[in-house]
């Protein structure tokens, strides 16, 4: 026997379907609400033909004959007229259904507006409100996930659309005898006008609508061939409804409790195991597809009796041990206070319980440029909430996997916990194994986008990052932070933190430049087209302009992802316009342009940061330590200070250390003549380290290396010296690149210093050949560029941002400067190329 069973009241039929809006656009014939069977009018009817029982029409009651043996009757039924937006009382009678039952007696239930039906919702002519007792007759409807309408891209973080009405209300009437026959029902009206649209009788010994709250469910596909195919799983519910289904970790939990080798955790591509949350009756059907084939269907009441639920092709499993509201506390071990950091809680299965007001999918687990929702972020498999140290929200009952990291000065806490029946309370602890502040080293990221300053605090304080550079920026026809930008550093109430939202100016050839401390906006923000100028913009200026401007506000210039977008980067290097260079990825291309640079006599501190631009990298992920001199207090401006001196460290896990003679890095140590020096050099980190290495002019000189991986590496070498040199320390994975993040460039965990100087038998100054030749080259074919390829205003009717004459002059003047000032020193060295 079906659950369900429509029941066919055509008989008493006396309105067409247009009585309820011809926009409506219902049909006789059969149909399904919320899963639910009905029969709207004589099954096949004709489209003009009476398919609603109206008693205004009928003019007196209407009695139904029904014989069936039912547990409950569900009516789909409408309020076609309502005062309630005129100020009209509320719960006004509507009409009174009195069942006849087969032992004679009659169960009379009074139909009030907004109770048991109501009108289609809408102003001025509608009712402000959904029925008390009954519920719209479609179920709520997921925002489609990888596509759709433009307008709908914000909304698809919702996941879903709160159902509406779009034909009928539904209510149910509970049968107090289900043994006994329902005769009949007569619909007496009592004023307002309204429909019956069809009346389905439920059979089975459940409500005939979800009110169980969402549980989740393990889907797990039986075909290997299925299992490995890339994601693609979706889950349906008839009479009830599902959550976007997301892919489950693949590796165990005693393999992710063993330790971190980085944050996060790999992503599981494959379409098994995977979870979904359920809301269902226990009729209910749960459709598996994978793309657009079905894969299996089982009922809902199958898997939440016997625990589980398969065919041939698909098993679906509770993985719902109960769960509490539980109040968190992340403590310092040292201190005892709680300390703001980045946490994810889970259960042993792998579905995610987060804070309440976080996410535990961030954006659906997809793609998230320009979209930083929560005070959350992503790291593959992973998903972490930003807390001050507090949290509260669901927790699972039983063993609990606990990921809790701060920085890289913290220990990462990875443990499984117990949440016991009634437990509301939960304290950890996390421990802090070095402080580089005491030692006078402060981090920052420099380049930070799309955060506002109260996000940019959470997010740095909660990964141990004393400065976030938050830059405003142009992004063809959009503008992003620019109400953000104060002309200050904004600064927390400890002092700790500080962050400044100031600007990266951008070009498409010429290149990117990060205006640390501004004042005042430099203007255009970018220049030459897309993408990152509006859709064929001219190219109204150089990045040496913003970087003269910059300056003269007292700011500091770093180029972004050094070198890329490499056109302008030999020409600012030339005239001594960079206070640094910046990595966020760890290459071997960026490396051999820095230390071709070096080479070539010219000093370029280095500058970690992350260009974080969505929910899947942290602010700090790549962070600069700068080195602030003895006595000297924290801020903004001696912090940028101490960068530009070049006492740094870029750390993308591993802090490091190194002393030249005593020296410490951006010194210059000064030797008589040729020689030996004596280098001392450390690494340590919370992630496995493999290599550290000495690298002088470029070239590795000594190392020290673990084969397995080691939290701390030191090396103590004397290093040959035969003229004007530079030494550096570094540290990464098994080759130096090898190890990597998982955040969404995949980038090295590794650390690199910047310089110590060896200045030997006088002023310190190198010179390379081929870096002078390979300059020149560039600042030729940047001119080249500016001359034949680059967009202008020439129509002659243009007044140009710099108010003179000359445009192409204008742009071409800092790359003469740049070769005449390469030349005389060429020159000057008396070296022919």
């Amino acid at each position: 026997m079906p659950e369900y069973q429509p029941i066919d009241i055509s008989k008493w039929c006396n309105a067409p379907a247009s009585t309820i809006g011809a926009e409506k656009k219902l049909a006789a014939g059969r149909e399904s609400f919320r899963g639910l069977p009905f029969l709207i009018g004589k099954d096949g009817g004709a489209a003009d033909s009476d398919c609603l029982v109206a008693p205004h029409l009928a003019g007196k009651s209407v009695k139904i004959e029904l014989k069936v043996q039912a547990r409950r009757l569900i009516f789909a039924h409408l309020l076609l007229e309502t005062k309630l937006a005129e100020g009209g009382s509320l719960g006004d009678k509507v009409a009174d259904y009195v069942i006849q039952l087969s032992d004679g007696r009659k169960v009379k239930e009074t139909i009030r507006e907004r109770f048991e039906i109501a009108a289609f919702p809408g102003f001025p002519n509608g009712t402000p409100g959904l029925p008390f007792r009954g519920l719209p007759d479609t179920n709520a409807v997921r925002h489609p996930r990888y596509e759709g309408k433009w307008s709908d891209a914000g909304r698809r973080q919702i996941e879903a659309a709160q159902s509406a009405a779009r034909f009928f209300y539904l209510w149910a009437w509970t049968n107090p005898d289900h043994t006994k026959t329902i005769e009949s029902i007569e619909i007496i009206p009592c004023g307002p006008k309204f429909v019956i649209g069809g009346i389905t009788a439920g059979l089975a010994d459940e409500h005939p609508f979800a009110r169980d709250a969402r549980r989740p469910a393990k889907i797990t596909l039986k075909s290997k061939e299925a299992a490995e195919k890339p994601f693609n799983v979706d889950v349906s519910v008839d009479r009830g409804d599902a959550t976007y289904t997301h892919p489950l970790p693949l590796a165990t939990n005693d393999e992710f409790l063993k330790g971190p080798y980085a944050w996060g955790q790999k992503q599981n591509e494959k379409s098994s195991p995977a979870y979904v949350e359920i809301s269902a009756v226990p009729s209910a059907t749960v459709t598996v597809k994978q793309g657009d084939e079905e894969v299996g269907k089982v009922k809902w009441g199958d898997v939440v009796q016997n625990g589980k639920a398969e065919t041939e092709s698909v098993r679906i499993e509770t993985i719902d041990p109960g769960k509490n509201w539980v109040n968190v506390r992340i403590l310092d071990e040292e201190t005892g206070s709680p300390v703001p950091c980045r946490v994810h809680f889970r259960s042993p299965e792998g579905v995610p319980y987060q804070p309440y007001g976080h996410h535990n999918q961030v954006n659906s687990n997809n793609g998230t440029w320009h979209i930083d929702v929560g005070g959350d972020v992503r790291l593959g498999q992973i998903t972490y909430a930003y807390i001050d140290g507090t949290c509260q929200g669901w927790l699972p009952r039983g063993d609990v996997i606990v990921d809790i990291s701060r920085g890289f000065e913290y220990e990462p806490l990875r443990a499984k916990v117990r949440v016991e029946a009634g437990q509301r309370d939960l304290t950890l602890r996390i421990k802090r194994w070095t402080n580089m502040n005491r030692q006078g080293w402060y981090s920052g990221d420099s380049h930070v986008h799309f955060l506002s300053p109260t996000g940019a605090h959470l997010e740095s304080a909660a990964e141990d990052l004393n400065v976030t550079n938050v830059l405003q920026s142009q992004w063809g026809s959009l503008f992003t932070d620019t109400e953000n930008f104060t002309g200050e550093p904004s600064v927390s109430r400890n002092g700790r933190h500080i962050v400044y939202v100031s600007q990266e100016n951008r070009q498409h050839f010429m290149g990117h430049m990060i205006l640390w401390g501004l004042k005042k906006p430099v203007t255009p923000w970018c220049s030459d087209g897309l993408g990152e100028a509006e859709l064929a913009g001219p190219m109204e200026t150089t990045l040496s302009y913003w970087a003269d401007e910059a300056h003269a506000q007292g700011g500091w210039v770093v180029q972004p992802h050094f070198p890329n977008p490499n056109g302008e980067a030999a020409a600012l290097i030339a005239t001594g316009r960079l206070d640094g260079i910046e990595m966020i990825r760890q290459s071997a291309f960026n490396h051999i342009e820095w230390y071709r640079y070096l080479n070539c006599g010219y000093r370029l501190p280095l500058v970690g940061g992350t260009d974080k631009m969505g929910n899947d990298v942290p602010v700090g992920l790549y962070r600069t330590y700068a080195k602030l001199p003895d006595g000297q207090p924290f801020n903004y401006e001696n912090w940028c200070k101490s960068v530009a001196a070049g006492r740094t460290f870029l750390s993308g896990g591993p802090l490091i250390g190194m002393q030249v003679e005593g020296k410490e890095v951006g010194d210059t140590l000064a030797i008589k003549g040729p020689g030996t020096v004596r280098v001392e050099a450390w690494s340590e980190s919370i992630f496995p380290i493999h290599r550290l290495q000495i690298v002088q002019d470029g070239r590795v000189v000594a190392e020290t290396i673990s084969k397995k991986g080691s939290r701390r590496l030191t090396i103590s070498e004397d290093i040959k010296i035969t003229g004007h040199t530079w030494l550096a320390a570094r540290s990464g994975g098994p080759d130096y690149y090898g190890n990597n993040h998982v955040d969404v460039w995949s980038r090295g965990v590794f650390a690199h210093t910047s310089p110590v100087y060896v200045a030997c038998g006088g002023e310190w100054s190198m010179f390379d050949p081929d870096t002078a030749r390979y300059m020149l080259t560039m600042i030729e074919g940047d001119m080249t560029y500016i001359r034949e390829m680059s967009v202008l205003h020439n129509h002659g009717n243009v007044t140009h941002h710099h108010g003179g004459a000359g445009h192409i002059a204008y742009l071409e003047k800092p790359f003469i400067e740049a070769r005449e000032t390469l030349n005389k020193r060429i020159k000057k060295l008396g070296i022919k190329l």
